[in-house]
């Protein structure tokens, strides 16, 4: 008995020890996500009648799936863009218009998934819709994927314009035949936009915003947008008509990575 006693006496101190280490054992803590600087907004606190259809938390994108970064449906933007922007909805709210984002701020996190995909030659699975005549070892070299985005830097926006009262836009079902960006409007992925020749993010020179192929209402569109969101204090990316960077831009040298989430900014 005594040495079946002693046996107790171990086991118990053994376990004693192990509880021991595992109550005083430091529990990991997750590391923190980034938040935005005070200068950044939600859009829809500064402005919540222009429309949002953020693409990127979505797979109808050229990568097909959801990008990195992208927790919510929300753009976010510097106070003084998304200011900018008011002010040009409330002159096309006059003239029956509203402006629609794409995307606003854009993490680092993003564009480095975009590198990734870009890397991956096999994966052509959005070609037929996003990029059907440029070849995906080109992406780097004609520029339409970069390490850096000024997307980034929180003053940039993707955007078209729509005709009130806006339409809704039918759903993206995964998997569904593809037709080319460039394709004529009857033909291309439906959008509730005005007609401006191309869709969203066409990896394609016909997207480059004065093209001289793009002619008569699909022109006049584009050069609506762009006098309207100019007057505003926007600068347009000549090789996309839907790309504007409010100037002067408040972090012009920063690029951040908080994710795209409403606990990233105060007030959203």
């Amino acid at each position: 008995m005594t040495g079946i006693a002693t046996a107790f006496r171990v086991l118990a101190a053994a376990a004693a020890a192990l509880l021991a280490v595992t109550v005083t054992a430091p529990v990991a803590q997750a590391k923190p996500e980034p938040k935005a600087p005070g200068e950044f907004v939600s859009l829809r606190s500064v402005d919540p009648t222009i429309i949002q259809e953020m693409r990127y938390p979505t797979a109808h994108d050229f990568m097909g799936e959801p990008v990195d970064g992208y927790r919510q449906s929300l753009c976010i933007l510097t106070r003084p863009a998304a200011e900018a922007l008011h002010r040009a909805q409330l002159r096309l709210l006059r003239q029956g218009y509203s402006l629609k984002v794409y995307d606003c701020y854009r993490p680092q996190r993003a564009v480095d998934h975009f590198v990734r995909w870009a890397k991956d030659l096999a994966d052509q699975t959005m070609k037929g819709e996003f990029y059907p005549r440029v070849d995906k070892t080109r992406l780097f070299a004609d520029g339409y994927i970069a390490e850096e985005s000024g997307h980034s830097r929180g003053s940039t926006v993707d955007l078209t314009l729509v005709r009130l009262p806006a339409l809704p836009t039918r759903p993206y079902r995964p998997g569904g035949k593809l037709a080319p960006c460039y394709a004529p409007r009857a033909e291309r992925f439906p959008d509730n936009s005005v007609d401006m020749g191309t869709g969203f993010d066409c990896f394609d020179t016909l997207s480059h915003t004065d093209d001289p192929r793009v002619r008569g209402v699909q022109r006049a569109n584009r050069q609506f947008l762009k006098k309207t969101l100019t007057e505003a204090g926007f600068v347009n990316l000549a090789e996309e008509w839907w790309h504007y960077t409010f100037q002067p831009e408040l972090f012009p040298d920063t690029y951040f990575d908080f994710p795209v989430a409403r606990g990233s900014v105060a007030g959203h």
